[in-house]
């Protein structure tokens, strides 16, 4: 393994674990109330296309990491969208 591998496998496993606490706060809580709807529409696309960009060049951290994001950036995405839909009913 090079160094360049290992930094790109910190690199995808800090900025992963750095989401995981929020990720846990607002699926156990279910409270989206202060996140941002147009920052996680960023965020799972952004990452979606990480992962995309990854898997083309066969970059297994890339994968990884952007895969366990993009799955819980979709959950707080829905539990936003589902927080909004209520508040408009």
């Amino acid at each position: 393994m090079t160094v360049v591998s290992l930094i790109g496998g910190l690199a995808a496993l800090l900025t992963t674990a750095a989401f995981v606490p929020q990720a846990y706060k607002s699926i156990r809580y279910r409270d989206t109330a202060s996140l941002s709807l147009a920052t996680f529409s960023m965020l799972l696309a952004g990452t979606l296309l990480w992962l995309i960009y990854g898997y083309c060049i066969g970059d297994l951290p890339i994968i990884v990491a952007n895969a366990v994001t993009a799955s819980l950036a979709g959950l707080i995405f829905l539990l936003k969208l589902q927080a909004v839909y209520r508040a408009r009913r």
